[in-house]
């Protein structure tokens, strides 16, 4: 995966989890579950930079592996 599809899956992940936090403020009786979601998202978009990042590191260090970054989300 490229680096621009990786920053675009980011900020797809990050305006979900706006919107999830967006709607918590209107629905105070969901607002545990949007929250919870906001958080998943938030930490969706970090591992998919975190794992774009460190394999960015093993090939400008040439340390390039044939192992590949997962980018499954649970």
């Amino acid at each position: 995966m490229n680096g621009l599809a990786i920053m675009e899956n980011v900020r797809r992940y990050r305006t979900i989890a706006s919107l999830c936090r967006q709607t918590a403020a209107y629905r105070p009786l969901h607002s545990c579950s949007l929250l919870a979601q906001a958080s998943e998202w938030e930490h969706r978009a970090v591992a998919e930079l975190e794992a774009y990042y460190e394999a960015f590191c093993h090939v400008a260090t040439g340390h390039a592996t044939a192992h590949s970054a997962s980018y499954a989300v649970n």
